[in-house]
């Protein structure tokens, strides 16, 4: 069975449309109206870096067997969709337009997978013992999700790292880290069914690149533990938010192996928390892992380009963790310091905007 999928964000959510493309679902993605003008008329194109090829392979989805296209919120009725996905930075979602078309989703009672860095706080709500009213000072605006069942929402794990590249046009996208997307499964067994079809379609992609047919990296993984994608966090907290320095931005790279061991200590301090939510050891990323796949990210995670671009509002997902901790005793200072350095720089771009 093929599936229509709306996407809320044509940047990052390009990566996703291109794979479901490939297998022959059929996407549409919502985006600012010069995008969607330019997407509509000539697709998207991903670049990727393949194992044992010095090249980036380039997929156009007008080659693809399923469509891609794309609207504007006002434009969008999410009812005509089996799936929908949630790719845009938190802050967006109360902005006008967004926050309607949120709305309209929240009450079309279809299934929900984010793939924001930020999960939802009706996802939240699905980890037991989690106070999320004590949460929503964390979020730029908690109200937008207040229509949302829990039951129909999920959380995919943002791992593979990609860009648009500034210089060129809006609908490309760069691959950084070609790694998997790691989705927890829904309450429903009906909705989690459509997850693993989607799954298994794109395993089964093979592209075909100077004669070759070969396989390509970046999957779609179900996965029964509501905690798997909840591993990012150690990532975002060792790396991504410890680009922000109080002089300015740093690489992933170096915010992870400028002190390796204190990067270390903080990946399994945050590890440590999400264990005492009711994380198993094998729902999250050894510190090994990522440190090594660190070491290709030679650029400063996006929150932190926000931040020198002088955004008023960024995902806090570091927030977030430091109030979870709290409210189980547990408390790092380098994770004190990365939350003040983001602050600080908000309250700055907040007083020049």
């Amino acid at each position: 069975m093929k599936y229509n999928t709306l996407i809320l964000g044509a940047s990052y959510g390009s990566l996703l449309a291109i794979k479901l493309a490939m297998a022959g679902h059929n996407t549409n993605m919502v985006c600012l109206p010069e995008e969607a003008d330019l997407i509509n008329k000539e697709g998207i194109r991903v670049r990727i870096p393949v194992r044992g090829r010095d090249n980036l392979v380039v997929i156009d989805s007008r080659n693809c067997e399923g469509k891609i296209t794309a609207s504007v919120p006002d434009e969008t009725d999410p009812s005509g969709y089996d799936l929908i996905a949630l790719a845009m930075q938190e802050p967006q979602y109360r902005s006008e337009g967004v926050r309607q078309l949120l709305d309209r989703v929240a009450k079309s009672g279809k299934p929900c997978m984010s793939i924001m860095n930020m999960p939802p706080l009706p996802y939240m709500a699905r980890i037991p013992g989690v106070d999320v009213a004590s949460l929503t000072h964390c979020y730029t605006d908690a109200s937008v999700w207040d229509n949302f069942s829990p039951e129909l929402m999920t959380l995919c794990s943002p791992d593979p790292q990609a860009f648009r590249p500034p210089e060129e046009p809006v609908n490309i996208l760069q691959v950084a880290l070609p790694t998997n997307f790691k989705v927890a499964k829904f309450d429903s067994d009906e909705h989690t069914a459509i997850l693993r079809q989607m799954q298994t379609d794109i395993e089964a992609i093979r592209y075909d690149v100077d004669g070759d047919s070969i396989e390509l990296p970046v999957k779609l993984k179900v996965h029964d533990s509501v905690f798997v994608p909840l591993a990012k966090w150690c990532m975002l907290l060792t790396g991504n938010y410890r680009c922000v320095q109080a002089d300015g931005m740093r690489a992933i790279k170096d915010a992870v192996h400028s002190d390796i061991e204190v990067s270390r200590n903080v990946y399994n301090w945050v590890a440590e928390l999400c264990r005492s939510m009711g994380a198993a050891p094998e729902d999250q990323v050894p510190f090994e892992k990522y440190a090594n796949a660190a070491t290709g990210l030679a650029k400063p995670s996006s929150a932190a380009r926000a931040l020198a671009a002088g955004v008023p509002n960024i995902e806090r997902a570091d927030c977030l963790v430091k109030t979870i901790a709290a409210g189980k005793g547990m408390q790092m200072d380098v994770v004190d310091e990365t939350v003040a350095a983001v602050d600080s720089w908000l309250e700055k771009n907040r007083a020049a905007s």
